[in-house]
């Protein structure tokens, strides 16, 4: 138990990381990619946001290597350090009017690392915590989903104190110097989530394989030749949750500033509560499923994204903060169906051997397509057919997608982790 928890706090100092850019957007767009046209800017902003998701997969390789040869704990390990890194870097980086075109480009560099170093964060404390998970099965859906929560809460996190500087200092102060300071706790997080994981004890499956010599000696190749069918349905199954997660609780708070003139940190404090609605249920929906079942749970979840996206997008249109409030936490729901027995669904499909290599990629492109570019489409949408509730087709087609991949999937609840 130990374990599990150092390494779902090691997740929730990472996350907190890579969220920050997404909740000062809108800061971030008027800082380094100044036009008089509102929705270039945060197209601009946006496309190194996705930037930063298609290095994802780079990352998977990398670190699926490190993880199926070297052990989850010194991958962890690695990752951690290159995250908080970066992050601090953009706390001190000069603005456009500061420096020009060499604002963006360094910006863009420091992304690209970050998007490295996440590639081989979550499917890693994933299938750590899974390995991990007493036997026999009957508890994995629940553990899985404490990583689940560690994420969103690091995310969390990153939305508290962004909404704390918001509230705290004036709009021309945070356009000024506020954004900067949630990124300098990057290297104190560095600091702690690197001492915490250097305590870890490595995964009990990994010590057995490695023990009796079966390690792969080319974890990536056998992946892609030996469960490649198992890889695309893990990319199919990430479509309603990474571009659920990255449009309701990134980019809605720039949608509910910039084109219904929310105050941004009103939207921020409804992310916020909406985010701990999300944790509280998550670890519950992976308890759900080991009692009925992986594919009940995350289908449910897929039917409630489908049916209200649309009609949620119309209220969040409004205006209205208690509205606004209310279709947020619709969406958390039916995104804690999916979430809660995600890990474990992924972790269930792969052997020991080539786990970490094969969920790190199909996660990663998963998420580097449909999560990375969601906030861009999105604007892009808005932009394209001017109806303010376009982004909701978008949702819609996402949650169809995974839908099927779920309905289509075999049932793993009960299956050994070998």
């Amino acid at each position: 138990m130990r374990n599990i928890i150092a390494g779902c706090v090691g997740n929730v100092l990472e996350w907190y990381d890579f969220a920050l850019y997404g909740f000062f957007a809108p800061v971030i767009a008027k800082q380094f990619f100044p036009s008089d046209d509102q929705i270039s800017s945060l197209l601009a902003t946006f496309g190194v946001f996705a930037v930063g998701f298609f290095m994802r997969p780079v990352g998977s390789v990398i670190f699926g290597i490190l993880g199926d040869k070297l052990g989850r704990k010194k991958a962890l390990e690695i990752s951690v350090i290159m995250m908080a890194v970066p992050t601090t870097l953009i706390g001190v980086l000069p603005t456009h009017e500061e420096v020009g075109i060499l604002a963006p480009i360094l910006l863009t560099l420091i992304r690209l690392v970050q998007g490295v170093s996440v590639g081989g964060e979550f499917t890693g404390s994933i299938s750590f915590v899974v390995e991990h998970a007493p036997y026999p099965p009957g508890r994995r859906g629940f553990y899985s989903s404490w990583a689940v929560f560690s994420l969103l809460g690091g995310i969390l996190l990153g939305s508290a104190i962004s909404g704390l500087v918001t509230n705290i200092l004036t709009p021309d102060q945070v356009l000024s110097y506020g954004w900067r300071l949630p990124f300098f706790l990057g290297i104190v997080i560095g600091v702690i989530g690197l001492y915490l994981r250097s305590g870890l004890d490595e995964s009990p499956t990994f010590k057995r394989l490695k023990e009796a010599g079966q390690l792969s000696k080319r974890p990536i190749r056998e992946a892609l030749q030996n469960h490649w069918r198992e890889i695309i349905v893990v990319i199919g199954a990430t479509c309603v949750g990474s571009v659920n997660f990255y449009m309701i609780f990134v980019y809605l708070t720039t949608f509910l500033s910039t084109e219904t003139h929310v105050l941004l940190s009103s939207a921020l404090d409804i992310n916020t509560v909406s985010m701990v609605v999300l944790m509280v249920l998550a670890p519950l929906m992976g308890l759900l499923s080991d009692r009925i079942g992986r594919k009940p749970v995350m289908i449910t979840g897929c039917l409630i994204i489908a049916i209200f996206a649309y009609p949620l997008f119309i209220v969040l249109t409004k205006g209205n903060t208690t509205y606004d409030l209310l279709s947020q936490l619709v969406f958390a729901v039916g995104l804690a169906m999916v979430f809660g027995p995600f890990g474990a669904m992924m972790v269930e499909l792969f052997p020991t051997k080539v786990r970490m290599s094969a969920v790190s990629i199909g996660y990663n492109v998963g998420f580097a397509v449909f999560g990375g570019t969601a906030p861009f489409v999105a604007t892009y949408l808005i932009e394209a057919t001017g109806s303010k509730i376009s982004p909701s087709y978008y949702l819609v087609a996402a949650a169809l997608v995974s839908l099927f991949v779920f309905i289509k999937i075999r049932e793993s609840f009960r299956d050994e982790v070998i």
